[in-house]
C-alpha cells in the first residue's frame, strides 16, 4: 500500500484529504506543522508528500529542501492558495514533483499522486531497487568465490548461532546491507529488520529515530514515538554509515551497547534492547579512531565480529557470476529476457576499476537491459562506460596492466580512469549530485571524498 503524507496547517483539509485518499486505497498520515511533518517523514517513509507552502512554523520551501536532501525518491506535491507564477516556477525548480492551487480539485490531486507513484516505481526499477515483497535473503544471494569472500561465508555461519554485534566494513556498493540481511535472516527472520542511514538524518533527529521520544520532549514532539531499537523487538537494527554519527551520539550508543537498555528522549523509563545490532561503514574506522573522529571504546564494542568486504576491482573472478546473477534478477523485475553480455563487453568489465562496485555494475546492467533491442548486451548498450576508453580497435585493452602491446594506446592507472569517468559523468549530468551518485553507484559522502581526492572542482 502506497503511503501519502499531508502537511497542512488547516486541520479540515488534512481530515478531508485523509478520508478521501484512504478510500482510494492509500495509507494516509497528516501533520499540521513543518516540523511535525519532517518527523513523520522519518517515521513512516511516505512515497508522496502533499505539502502546503505556508506553514505556521517553517516555510514550505524549507521543508521541501529538507525532504529532497534526505530522500530524493520521495515525490512532493506542493499546494497553495495563491495563483503566483513565480512561486510555481520556484517550487518546480527546487524539486517539487507537481504544484496544485487551492481550493484543491481532488481529481487533479488524484491524478498527480498516481503520476508521482508511477514515476517512483519506474525510478526504483531503473535503479535496481525493487525486490520481491518479504523476500528472505540467504547466503546464496551473496556471490563470491575468492578467499576473502570464503571467510565472510564462514563468519556468517558463526554469527548465525548467536546475536553478537557485527561490524561490516567495505566501500560503497560492495553489498554490506545484503550481508546484514543475510545475517538477520539466519537468526531472526520472523522478527523485524530495521535499517537506518546515520548519514542521511540530521543529528538532532537521529537520536529520536534510534531511541524514540516522549510527548513534549522537544518542539514538534506532539506525541510519544517509539525508536528503532524498540521497534526492532528481537530482530535486527542495521546502522549504516555508522562513521558519520556525531561524537555525542556515539557516547549514547556506547551506553546502549554496554547496558543493553536506554531511555527515550525526554523520558525516564528504561527500555531493554533485545535486537541484534549490525553496523556498517565505508570508511577506515581505525584511522578515524586515531584522528579522534570516532570513539575507540565504541569501536571495540562494535568490532566483536567484523567482516571486511573486498571491492569489486579485487574480485575479478566474481564479475562473470555476478553478471549472470544480476541479469536474472533484472529480467525478473523488468519482465525482459536478456541472456548474457558479449565476450567483448565482458573483457572490458574485467579491466574496469568499478568505483561504485556491485551497485554500479547493477545500475549499468539495468540501464543496458532497458535500452537494448537484443538478448545479448554489447558495446552499444553501455555508452556511458565506453566513454572511459579511447577510440580504436584496442579499446578494451587500454587499461590492461602489463599488456604486451605498447603502441598506439595509453596505459592508465585505476585512479586515472576513475577520475576521467567522474569528470565525464559530471559533464553529462550538468553537475547534478543526485544523478552523479546514481550513475556511479556511490553515496554522496563517497562522492565528496572522491572529488577532494582527485582535486575536481565541482562548484
Amino acid at each position: 500500500m502506497s503511503k501519502v503524507l499531508v502537511i497542512d496547517d488547516d486541520s479540515s483539509i488534512c481530515e478531508t484529504l485523509k478520508l478521501y485518499l484512504t478510500e482510494e486505497g492509500y495509507e494516509v498520515h497528516t501533520a499540521l506543522t513543518g516540523t511535525d511533518g519532517l518527523n513523520k517523514v522519518v517515521e513512516v517513509s511516505p512515497d508522496v508528500v502533499i505539502l502546503d507552502i505556508r506553514l505556521p512554523d517553517i516555510n514550505g520551501f524549507t521543508v521541501l529542501e529538507d525532504l529532497k536532501g534526505d530522500d530524493e525518491g520521495t515525490k512532493v506535491i506542493m499546494i497553495t492558495a495563491h495563483h503566483d507564477m513565480d512561486t510555481a516556477i520556484k517550487a518546480m525548480k527546487e524539486g517539487a514533483f507537481d504544484y496544485i492551487h487551492k481550493p484543491i480539485d481532488v481529481d487533479e490531486l488524484d491524478m498527480a499522486i498516481r503520476k508521482a507513484l508511477t514515476t517512483l516505481e519506474m525510478e526504483r526499477k531503473i535503479n535496481g531497487l525493487l525486490m520481491e515483497p518479504s523476500r528472505d535473503f540467504k547466503v546464496g544471494d551473496i556471490i563470491g568465490t575468492g578467499s576473502a569472500m570464503s571467510e565472510i561465508f564462514k563468519t556468517i555461519g558463526v554469527v548465525s548461532q548467536s546475536k553478537t554485534t557485527v561490524l561490516i566494513q567495505g566501500e560503497s556498493g560492495t553489498g554490506k546491507e545484503l550481508i546484514a540481511k543475510v545475517v538477520h535472516n539466519s537468526t531472526s527472520s520472523s522478527e523485524p529488520y530495521i535499517a537506518i542511514n546515520c548519514s542521511a538524518i540530521v543529528d538532532t533527529l537521529l537520536e529520536s529515530e534510534l531511541f524514540g521520544h516522549e510527548k513534549g520532549s522537544f518542539t514538534g514532539a506532539i506525541s510519544k514515538k517509539l525508536g528503532k531499537f524498540e521497534l526492532a523487538r528481537y530482530g535486527t537494527v542495521f546502522l549504516d554509515e555508522i562513521s558519520e554519527m556525531s561524537i555525542n551520539l556515539q557516547a549514547k550508543l556506547l551506553r546502549v551497547l554496554q547496558e543493553m537498555e536506554f531511555e527515550r528522549v525526554g523520558g525516564k523509563d528504561r527500555v531493554k534492547v533485545n535486537a541484534r545490532i549490525i553496523a556498517a561503514t565505508n570508511k577506515d574506522i581505525r584511522k578515524l579512531v586515531k584522528e579522534g573522529k570516532f570513539r575507540d571504546d565504541l569501536y571495540y564494542r562494535l568490532n566483536i565480529v567484523s567482516m571486511n568486504i573486498p571491492p569489486l576491482r579485487k574480485r575479478s573472478e566474481d564479475i562473470s557470476p555476478l553478471v549472470d546473477y544480476l541479469l536474472k534478477k533484472i529480467n525478473r523485475d523488468l519482465h525482459k529476457n536478456v541472456v548474457s553480455v558479449s565476450r567483448e563487453m565482458m573483457d572490458i568489465f574485467m579491466k574496469y576499476s568499478w568505483p561504485g562496485n556491485i551497485r554500479e555494475l547493477e545500475n549499468l546492467l539495468v540501464r543496458a537491459v532497458v535500452i537494448t533491442k537484443g538478448q545479448v548486451l554489447g558495446k552499444s548498450d553501455f555508452p556511458d562506460l565506453l566513454e572511459d576508453f579511447p577510440e580504436g580497435e584496442n579499446q578494451s585493452e587500454t587499461i590492461s596492466e602489463g599488456n604486451e602491446k605498447d603502441e598506439d594506446f595509453e596505459i592508465c592507472t585505476i585512479d586515472e580512469i576513475e577520475k576521467k569517468h567522474i569528470r565525464r559523468v559530471i559533464k553529462k549530468t550538468g553537475k547534478n549530485k543526485g544523478e552523479i551518485c546514481e550513475i556511479l553507484g556511490i553515496s554522496r559522502p563517497t562522492l565528496e571524498r572522491k572529488l577532494e581526492k582527485y582535486g575536481i572542482e565541482f562548484e
